[in-house]
């Protein structure tokens, strides 16, 4: 998951965004690991479509994973490029193994169940996943924009997407 505003620790995109910002090598610790890479967005997209079918679906109770379609998760190295491409500033990452972190190679999520039951899928491509998390950071660190007003106005965005393609929550 990524989106603007993680600052965890041992997170991959807020550690670039905080080694660049001061000038120093991001460290890749798994580059050829691969995710389910998503949005903040869509899950909780997901979570808000799913309370509104628990009034006239027998689904209480039961579990829903909401993700990307598991045919096309990406790989850290795949981020990172793209990631790179938008960020848009000479910054550079380093690959770095660290054998103190297990981490498993390979993440997937089944989300054909929210398919199915909720007709519910992710809006955002991969590709526009990192741009919208590029632009949250860049903004942050670049301007002096009100974060609130930027982060509606993504929401926005992302509604208008889901809204485009007729998914039954954004209507």
């Amino acid at each position: 998951m990524i989106g603007g505003g993680d600052w965890a620790a041992a997170r991959i995109i807020p550690d670039c965004v905080r080694a660049w910002i001061k000038g120093e090598v991001a460290k890749i610790r798994n580059p050829i690991s691969t995710r389910p890479w998503q949005h903040v967005l869509e899950p909780l997209s997901g979570y808000l479509w799913l309370g509104a079918n628990l009034i006239n679906n027998n689904c209480v109770g039961e579990s829903f994973n909401f993700g990307p379609d598991s045919r096309i998760n990406k790989s850290v190295e795949d981020l990172i490029k793209v990631f790179l491409k938008e960020w848009g500033e000479d910054v550079r990452v380093e690959n770095c193994e660290d054998k103190q972190k297990k981490e498993c190679g390979l993440l997937k999520l089944s989300c054909d169940k929210a398919l199915h039951q909720l007709n519910w899928h992710a809006v955002l491509d991969f590709e526009n996943t990192v741009r919208f998390t590029s632009e949250w950071y860049q903004r942050f660190y670049n301007t002096a924009q009100d974060m609130l007003a930027f982060s509606i106005e993504q929401i926005n965005q992302y509604v208008q997407q889901a809204r485009t393609q007729k998914l039954n929550w954004s209507l």
